[in-house]
């Protein structure tokens, strides 16, 4: 009998050691598994959040796509600030200058600004926006710091915008910037630029 109870014994210890091993090997798998599902679980309720997001309104649009915009403008990310603008855009900047005419020549004209310029940050505040159908305008203050040929800029000004939907996308076909304090000077006009009437 005695034999008996040590052959079981030694019978339950290896059952147990291979029980623990199974329990071993299968620990890190239904880990894996448990993971896994977890991760499918979270996929699953960003998507169903994702349908359940209620559509921007034209309002919202037209405000992330000015967000958008001065976003790249200030990277100097041109391919996806064009997509912001429309190719018949007029832009009139806050100096003596004449309105640029077509993304063409506002690309030319904010690279040449831009290989000047260093850093930089445009903080947007005040802004409105009215929407009226495929149009829409917006108007917002600006403060701008960034340094100039490696002298410190400041400057402060308004902008007016004027959009138009085209597809589903908001682009700018009016930017108009007006600065009304900044510490670098106006350029000076060109010889044939109209003089300004003084009253």
């Amino acid at each position: 009998m005695k034999e008996t109870v040590i052959k079981i014994a030694g019978k339950s210890r290896v059952i147990a050691a291979v029980a623990l091993l199974l329990l071993a090997a299968a620990t890190p798998a239904l880990a894996q598994k448990n993971k896994d599902k977890k991760k499918q679980q979270e996929q699953t309720e960003s998507s169903s959040d994702a349908k359940t997001m209620p559509p921007m309104n034209d309002t919202q649009a037209v405000d992330l796509a000015i967000g958008q915009s001065l976003g790249y403008w200030q990277i100097g990310d041109v391919e996806s600030l064009h997509k912001y603008y429309a190719e018949d855009v007029v832009v009139v900047t806050g100096d003596w200058s004449p309105p640029i005419i077509g993304w063409d020549n506002y690309v030319k004209a904010y690279q040449v600004q831009r290989a000047r310029v260093t850093g930089g940050r445009m903080d947007r505040t005040n802004t409105y926006i009215k929407v009226d159908g495929n149009s829409a305008w917006a108007t917002y203050q600006f403060y701008y710091v960034t340094s100039v040929d490696g002298k410190a800029s400041e400057s402060r000004g308004h902008t007016t915008i004027i959009l138009n939907k085209r597809g589903d996308r908001w682009v700018i076909v009016l930017n108009h910037s007006s600065i009304v304090d900044s510490t670098l000077a106006s350029p000076v006009p060109a010889a044939d630029s109209p003089k300004p009437v003084r009253p």
